[in-house]
């Protein structure tokens, strides 16, 4: 049964990076309503020329606490600002020093996780105490084994050690549920991810050859790059919410599709391509090229085995007026023994099943015909097989790693069991 410590916070003031901007304004309260977190914009915020709406419709210019969604217990687009599985676990260790897996049955509140998560959070916003002073929870910049040493500690529950506790800090506001951290190197920054102790496989390699793969076949995906430290593999992300201009950041503001949806965690089973392209096509800038770019998406984690493609690993960037699909992420095989699977996010009315021909049937929702549908799965299975062994080789993946991937998680047959005439089925290796 899960444990929930006494809240210590009654409220945070919301800072948000508006566009093209290398300093954050306040824009509002957030603060503790029962057992609800309500949104209030600020007078001087809603005075500004440039102000625009965290999120639209969600939370609307105007004065005054904004009505929750229903079902919503605080606004989604602030709660995609909040820490994940990985970040909140770092801050209950650095907190209580909880013990490895008991710290799935502890549970700050959101508030805390908001205030005391690191500043460089993903998208635009961060949460202070003061609206009128803006104070960064900033770390030191570790090594990479420094920082494997520190989240190898938090997986077994040892409490941090000051200079630790501080260098992983940087990277709590991050989601997902894999050990991670921030890192920056001149004009880049990177997330990095850490395999983790239970892991059977390269997870870590198996991710960046997939995302690599994504990028070969002609899909917006993040660019990856593999590090070792401490004899061990590590995946860096570069950061595409980041821009680097004169010398300054500006941050992107990012609201996920689970927001899209108007949808909490709860309900995330009920998250649908169907219905994120009937949002594209009447909200996104270029909506039939990034309808074929998410169609694309779906092939490709059909094709390359992962199934965790949810509704929070789906993101657009918000300008204030339009969505725009981010790069791809996140794009990583999930262990698999036999042949069935299902992907996180519907297909096409009740079919979540992970096979080309659920997405070639779904087709006329991405606003492409059959023939169009066919040739995209096509060339995304000639570029795997065509570049499998390259990718394999930048990675550095050993022989049993690779066979032990190839037609499991990457062109598994069930992907194409029932597809239509005319899809390439891969050969055997």
């Amino acid at each position: 049964m899960t444990s929930e410590i006494t809240p210590k916070y009654s409220e945070a003031y919301v800072w948000i990076w508006l566009p093209d901007a290398t300093e954050p304004v306040v824009a509002g309260l957030l603060s503790k309503q029962g057992q609800h977190l309500v949104f209030n914009y600020g007078r001087s915020y809603l005075a500004r020329q440039d102000a625009i709406a965290l999120y639209e419709p969600e939370l609307p210019l105007r004065s005054g606490a904004i009505a929750l969604i229903a079902g919503l217990s605080m606004p989604s687009c602030i709660r995609d600002a909040s820490p994940d599985a990985w970040g909140r676990r770092v801050l209950i260790n650095r907190k209580l020093g909880i013990q490895g897996t008991d710290a799935a049955q502890i549970e700050l509140d959101e508030l805390t996780y908001l205030l005391e998560s690191g500043s460089d959070r993903i998208g635009a916003l961060d949460f202070q105490r003061s609206a009128t002073r803006y104070e960064p929870r900033r770390a030191q910049r570790p090594s990479l084994a420094d920082l494997l040493t520190a989240a190898e500690k938090v997986e077994r529950g040892v409490p941090l050690s000051s200079d630790l506790d501080q260098a992983l800090l940087h990277g709590t506001s991050l989601g997902g549920a894999r050990p991670k951290v921030l890192l920056e190197d001149g004009a880049h920054k990177f997330i990095a991810k850490f395999s983790a102790s239970h892991d059977l496989y390269s997870v870590v390699k198996a991710e960046f050859i997939a995302m690599r793969l994504a990028h070969k076949v002609g899909l917006n995906v993040a660019s990856v790059h593999l590090r070792s430290a401490m004899g061990k593999d590590v995946l860096l992300i570069e950061r595409f919410d980041r821009v680097m201009h004169d010398g300054h950041w500006r941050r992107r503001a990012i609201v996920s599709a689970l927001t899209l949806f108007e949808l909490d965690e709860m309900m995330a089973a009920y998250a649908s391509y169907e219905k994120l392209a009937e949002i594209i096509r009447h909200r996104f800038v270029d909506p039939k090229l990034t309808l074929r770019e998410l169609f694309a998406r779906i092939v490709l984690n059909i094709l390359v085995g992962n199934t965790d493609d949810h509704a929070r690993n789906h993101a657009a960037f918000w300008n204030g007026h339009q969505l725009a699909l981010t790069p791809a992420y996140d794009i990583c095989p999930q262990s698999r023994s036999g042949l069935q699977a299902s992907q996180a996010m519907l297909i096409r009315g009740s079919e979540r099943s992970s096979q080309v021909g659920a997405c070639i049937a779904a087709a006329t929702q991405f606003l492409l015909d059959q023939k169009e549908a066919v040739a995209i799965v096509n060339h995304q299975v000639t570029v795997i097989e065509h570049e499998w062994q390259v990718v394999c080789d930048e990675a550095g993946l050993n022989e049993v790693d690779r066979r032990l991937f190839w037609r499991r998680q990457f062109l598994n047959p069930y992907a194409f069991m029932n597809a239509p005439e005319g899809v390439h089925i891969p050969h055997a290796v």
